[in-house]
């Protein structure tokens, strides 16, 4: 059992709040890449690319390297959507975490310590798209810490905080490839609701969606 203790956000924490929620984030950039490598779309295209070019060129050579190619625009564009959202994070809600959780009303962020270290985070704020519902977002944990239980204690520190708060339920989202986190919001009790694709046109290029799952307290017979 991890030795680690639970604790609200403190000014003090904020840049290493910030870095976790960015290493944590980035570490999800090659699992993305595998799994557009993986879709019959992308299979389809690239032998299409492959005997178009052969055809008009009768360079195999040629061929191959322009296969060789695409795929690399494709492992950037994977780059590009995790960096852009990171960008966008650290610009957004964490640029002054005091003011948007700690001071909002219904809102609260938490660190995990261990041996005096920050090492993981999850903050959480009322659902703009499900009225009623808390969301649990920022949730990411340092690489060697994980397995030991902290994500699963955070997440229960957010049900915890909405149920003394009123909320009837609990929101989150994560990509198509966090396959750890979808795993731990199930064991848990989240159920998942939807799943869509990114509205970014490289998302839609590499089929990267995102799901949405939800934790009721008072679930619909």
């Amino acid at each position: 059992m991890a030795n680690y203790r639970i604790r609200k956000y403190e000014d003090k924490d904020c840049e290493v709040v910030r870095d976790i929620f960015a290493v944590g984030t980035r570490e999800h950039i090659p699992a993305g890449f595998v799994y557009t490598l993986k879709q019959p779309r992308l299979h389809l295209t690239l032998m299409c690319v492959l005997c178009l070019l052969f055809l008009s060129s009768r360079s195999f050579m040629l061929s191959i390297l322009a296969v060789v190619l695409l795929l690399a625009g494709l492992r950037q564009a994977s780059d590009y959507i995790y960096s852009t959202y990171v960008e966008a994070t650290l610009k957004d809600d964490l640029l002054d975490i005091n003011k948007t959780y700690m001071k909002s009303k219904g809102s609260c962020f938490w660190v995990a310590e261990s041996n005096d270290h920050v090492v993981a985070i999850v903050a959480a704020v009322p659902s703009k798209g499900e009225p009623g519902a808390l969301e649990l977002r920022r949730m990411s944990v340092r690489k060697n810490y994980r397995g030991l239980g902290i994500a699963k204690a955070l997440c229960r520190t957010v049900l915890d905080f909405a149920r003394a708060n009123g909320y009837k339920a609990v929101v989150l989202e994560t990509s198509h490839v966090q396959y750890d986190a979808q795993k731990l919001y199930e064991s848990i009790g989240y159920k998942k609701i939807r799943q869509f694709v990114l509205p970014m046109l490289v998302a839609k290029i590499i089929n990267f969606s995102i799901l949405t799952y939800r934790y009721d307290f008072f679930p619909h017979n």
